[in-house]
């Protein structure tokens, strides 16, 4: 009989997380969902919105990438140079970046005319917007830190839902691996809810995990850890806008000689495209070549001698330390373009299913709710489970602090004013219910 109370508490508490995290991740699993879904096309975007300025009408001799850099400049009276991005063509527009009054614009010059047929401030474009919506719902270091919670609540969400899903009374497969359409009513939705779930829970773990190292909290631990180590972090992804503006940087003349030798250069080494060329910001005596693939084993940087154009340095993916390869074949993975369209595919279905158990969670609850009340599983009188449940958080303090805060900030709110507030302990369901106690 005791190990029954005991099961059952560890159920139900677990019940009861489940049901709360899924209520506050709601409003970010849709909203991440559905930018994180139109963020894994960004290549095919990015095409869309430059094909106008592809395909040119080219004519004569082509002008020099000094002097396409210097149209840029003079387009935008004050501004600094910052980079040069490759072309991957000969009738494209070359993309040069400039420093204007604190923003980074990209400017798209004719390559032969050295007309400026378009320019865009590099935040405002639209896949731009995308990835800020999706990693801080633009409204900055709050809203990263409000995904960065969800993120961790999700991982709850997950944890918990599979433990709610594992088989129980030797049912079969039945609502265990595949659906049981024919039931109707709330079972219908729990089976849909359920077998959705366990399909996708190691896919959307792994996006869950992926996502730490951009979070602020999580990710700027971490920074600070890997600078103990012995080499130094190799950091191609960003933790903030802020974080970004910090390290955009612009030539303190605002102009740039870029020489022809090493532009040739910097094309002979065939990086991944998108390919940028750069004044190096240590060495003004020298200029670096970046590869900035999403796929980042594929990216690569050089070093180029300004005079002579010749290398000094190159080094590649595979020559980073192991974490941050580790992270970067994550990171690649999670933005969809590790593996190519499959990739994309994978990431396109695992967001369009966090929205159907979004949906799903939603109708399971509304089934459930009482006419009064939240509808949260009911708690039942504590039995000796505490010592498994501090384990947990113990272990959750130090893997995800944010999440080890939160849970001890609704403890103490539950303790010290929740429970003593009669309307709010019925409302909540911190009080047991006789008839609210079997398994799901």
């Amino acid at each position: 009989m005791a190990h029954n109370n005991r099961s059952m508490s560890i159920y139900r508490t677990l019940w009861r997380w489940h049901f709360y995290a899924g209520l506050f991740c709601i409003p970010f699993v849709l909203t991440l969902s559905i930018s994180g879904a139109i963020y894994l096309f960004k290549p095919q975007l990015d095409a869309l919105a430059n094909r106008p300025y592809q395909n040119l009408v080219v004519s004569g001799e082509r002008s020099s990438a000094d002097a396409q850099i210097g149209a840029a400049l003079a387009a935008f009276p004050g501004s600094g140079f910052t980079s040069y991005q490759l072309p991957e063509a000969d009738d494209q527009a070359v993309v040069i970046t400039v420093l204007d009054q604190g923003r980074q614009r990209l400017v798209y010059v004719h390559p032969y005319s050295l007309k400026v047929l378009h320019s865009v401030v590099a935040e405002e474009q639209f896949i731009r917007q995308v990835r800020t919506f999706h990693g801080e719902l633009l409204v900055g270091a709050v809203g990263s830190v409000l995904v960065e919670l969800a993120g961790c609540w999700a991982i709850v969400l997950v944890l918990t839902g599979l433990y709610l899903w594992w088989p129980r009374n030797g049912r079969g497969l039945a609502g265990v691996l595949y659906p049981r359409l024919g039931r109707g009513g709330r079972l219908f939705w729990r089976d849909l809810h359920a077998v959705t779930g366990i399909w996708l829970a190691m896919f959307v773990l792994f996006l869950l995990m992926t996502a730490l190292p951009w979070t602020l909290v999580w990710g700027t631990a971490f920074k600070e850890l890997r600078q103990w180590g012995d080499r130094p972090m190799q950091q191609d992804w960003t933790l903030s806008r802020a974080q970004e503006h910090h390290h955009d940087g612009a030539m303190p003349s605002g102009r740039a000689d870029l020489s022809e030798a090493l532009l040739a250069t910097a094309i002979s080494l065939q990086f991944a495209a998108p390919v940028l060329l750069s004044p190096d910001r240590q060495n003004p005596a020298l200029w670096k070549v970046q590869s900035q693939s999403q796929n980042r084993p594929l990216r690569a940087d050089a070093w180029l001698d300004g005079q002579s154009g010749d290398v000094v340095r190159v080094q590649s993916f595979a020559a980073r330390p192991w974490v941050d390869r580790v992270i970067g074949i994550g990171v690649a993975a999670h933005e969809g373009q590790l593996f190519g369209w499959l990739n994309q595919l994978l990431g396109a279905l695992t967001a369009l299913g966090l929205i159907f158990l979004t949906v799903s969670g939603v109708v399971l609850w509304w089934k459930r709710k009482p006419s009064f009340g939240l509808g949260a599983p009911a708690a039942l009188p504590e039995v000796p489970s505490k010592s498994i449940f501090f384990t947990i958080i113990v272990i959750l303090a130090l893997l995800l602090p944010m999440l080890a805060i939160s849970l001890l900030l609704l403890w103490l709110l539950e303790t010290l004013l929740l429970r003593h507030l009669p309307g709010a302990r019925l409302w909540l369901g911190l009080v047991g219910h006789g008839n609210d106690t079997k398994i799901r």
